[in-house]
């Protein structure tokens, strides 16, 4: 069943030229781009979409870090789509992530994992409310979408 999940290109995948190799990975495996943009994001919005890490010693630097520099906002749509965003990233630690995994391919370390996917479905919905508004988001059938689902 086709369902969609949010995909946060961090400031070090856009300095790092990296965009288009991981969209491409996406499009590949037959998912859906139905909302994509460059942005940067205010701290507000940083501070919301990451509360649950609020006191926690990484807090600070994880905010400055995400705000500092321009990401790319991506809404993926497919069957299953949650957890094959999960297993293409590889593990939150890039130096533990698998090779062929979009972490295990492209960074090193925790600190500069070039990534983020949502971890369920309704974090899903809860990120793609917070960076989207429901005017930017497309509804279209992709010409492949016969030969992607039975």
């Amino acid at each position: 069943m086709s369902e969609r999940t949010f995909v946060l290109l961090k400031p070090d995948a856009v300095q790092r030229g990296l965009v288009g190799e991981i969209t491409r990975r996406f499009e590949r495996r037959g998912l859906k781009i139905v909302a994509m943009k460059l942005m940067h994001v205010p701290r507000s919005l940083a501070e919301t979409y990451y509360a649950e890490h609020k006191g926690k010693p990484f807090f600070e630097p994880l905010m400055s870090y995400v705000t500092t520099g321009p990401v790319v906002a991506i809404i993926l749509d497919g069957d299953g789509s949650v957890a094959a965003v999960r297993r293409m990233m590889g593990k939150t630690n890039s130096a533990e992530a698998e090779p062929g995994t979009i972490r295990g391919d492209l960074a090193l370390t925790i600190g500069r994992n070039i990534i983020h996917g949502s971890d369920s479905s309704a974090s899903a919905k809860r990120e793609i409310s917070l960076f989207f508004r429901a005017d930017e988001i497309q509804e279209y059938k992709r010409v492949d979408e016969a030969w992607l689902r039975e």
